[in-house]
């Protein structure tokens, strides 16, 4: 195993104090974004003077009844309780078993899909309780969100600690990005490749199923404290906040259904499980993805049909990209070309396309998600920028993304790389990046 798991010399995120920094600023964002942009606090933001607002901030954290106030015991058992329905529902729910890419130990990772099933009874099971009992049952969400999010945060904590302490028994598989040595940078970047319990592989359990779906039940949580306020139907809802609601639960509706699509990405080859996708799976998807509809709940906004029809435009424009350039991907990857693409076999074998969508640019399916984004913030209009949160943070995380890839690939590939990068010269946005 020593041989497969050669020391790490190459270190990310600027090494030990950029993996400090983003473990704590990862639950510093989730909790200023609500603080700052919350009916509890005044507003989106809370008209408070600067000045006024730093004192305020200082004085709550000097404050330990503050910090008590984060915890809320009601609210840890209920996502106790989520997160052992989710792991039930993959245990018990019938799925299909598909393998991971070849390891370097030449074994694959067989993965249970299912999913996209789970989801559906989650969503079920919520749709009852608001038929049976009207959407005033189903506020529970939005009323504990901040414990909720107290409980997600502890729970990638205790992840990452279990995940990584597990690494040093023998025989494990480390990722090669993740074995620099250093505790701090380890821990967080990830060292395991594929940590699993039994047969539950932990990372694509909570890429794909705990925070996910959990997204989309605080949206339907959202929805319905908007509706007790609008009268108590659902159907009072306004229109923006039916887009919010429609396009996000889509989304990972679509991606669910697409599990298999997963087994592909870095997050599963390539990165291992640490804290970073702990606490992002986890917490920061579902509390902070979900900003636009906690928003709307107090801020509502009625676009009226012409504006809506735009922000439905916009929506479909960008899945249209990314689906049809995740298609094509697929298609080729498993020995299909329909649309007869054009690509060049480099040296080690392997065929990279340079037309269609992916000769458009290297990354299309990220200039897709870019486009869905800005369609999922436009439905809060622009009394503030906090809710156009997740659009310039995405834009962000992707281009981190494209640089990873581009620079692995560029090791891997090497003279072939340059001329692919040749053909295809735009990272992103076609014809701008």
């Amino acid at each position: 195993m020593s041989a497969l798991n050669p020391r790490t010399t190459h270190y990310e995120f600027l090494g030990p104090p950029g993996a400090a920094a983003i473990s704590l600023g990862v639950p510093f964002i989730t909790y200023a974004l609500y603080f700052g942009c919350s009916e509890h606090a005044g507003g989106c933001p809370p008209p408070l003077a600067l000045a006024v607002l730093k004192d305020r901030v200082t004085a709550a954290l000097a404050d330990p009844a503050w910090w008590a106030a984060l915890w809320d015991t009601e609210a840890a058992l209920i996502y106790l309780a989520w997160y052992a329905f989710c792991v039930a529902a993959w245990a018990l729910l019938p799925g299909d078993t598909v393998a991971g890419t070849t390891l370097r130990t030449g074994g694959k990772v067989q993965y249970k899909i299912n999913a996209f099933s789970t989801c559906l009874l989650a969503l079920g099971i919520a749709c009852g309780i608001i038929l049976r009992s009207g959407p005033a049952a189903f506020t529970f969400l939005y009323a504990k969100w901040l414990g909720l999010a107290s409980a997600a945060l502890l729970m990638a904590v205790a992840q990452a600690v279990y995940v990584y302490a597990a690494s040093f028994r023998s025989g494990k598989l480390l990722a090669l990005g993740g074995n620099s040595g250093n505790h701090i940078y380890d821990w967080y970047i990830g060292r395991e490749l594929n940590p699993a319990l039994g047969r539950l592989d932990i990372k694509s359990f909570n890429e794909l199923r705990p925070g996910l779906i959990l997204w989309v039940l605080l949206n339907l949580s959202f929805a319905c404290e908007q509706a007790v306020r609008r009268g108590g139907a659902l159907f009072h809802i306004t229109d923006s906040m039916w887009l919010v609601l429609a396009f996000q639960a889509w989304y990972v509706l679509d991606g669910l259904y697409n599990e298999p699509a997963l087994f592909t990405t870095m997050d599963i080859t390539s990165d291992g499980f640490g804290f970073m996708l702990a606490v992002g799976d986890l917490l920061f998807v579902p509390f902070v993805y979900s900003l636009q509809g906690r928003y709307l709940v107090w801020s509502q906004v009625e676009l009226g049909w012409v504006r809506a029809v735009g922000v439905v435009a916009v929506n479909l424009a960008g899945y249209y990209v990314f689906r049809t350039a995740n298609k094509e991907k697929n298609d080729f990857r498993n020995g299909l070309n329909p649309k007869n693409l054009k690509f060049i076999t480099t040296a080690r074998g392997s065929k990279l396309l340079v037309s269609g969508w992916w000769g458009a640019s290297r990354h299309p399916n990220y200039f897709g998600d870019l486009i869905m984004g800005l369609a999922w913030c436009l439905p809060t209009g622009f009394a503030t920028p906090i809710t156009y949160f997740y659009f310039a943070y995405f834009a962000v995380l992707l281009v981190h993304r494209q640089r990873r890839d581009d620079e692995a690939c560029a090791k891997k590939y090497g003279k072939d790389w340059a001329v692919y990068t040749e053909l295809v010269p735009y990272r992103i946005v076609p014809y701008v990046y």
